[in-house]
């Protein structure tokens, strides 16, 4: 579980790349995360967390 986000568990979406022609071929739709430094519950770690995690205040950042 590499691409996924520590706090809510967002990872990458599949679906389809749809043409004008109604031609599909497989795409993913990845989530935007950022490794930072957080406080976690056995210290401070780097995690993987997604950019809407860190904007909503979900995780503390450590100094």
């Amino acid at each position: 579980m590499a691409w996924t986000c520590r706090i809510c568990g967002k990872h990458p979406s599949v679906g389809n790349n749809v043409s004008h022609a109604n031609n599909k071929t497989k795409r993913r739709w990845m989530p935007n995360l950022q490794r930072v430094r957080a406080k976690v519950a056995d210290g401070v770690k780097r995690i993987r967390v997604c950019t809407s995690c860190i904007r909503s205040g979900r995780i503390q950042k450590a100094a």
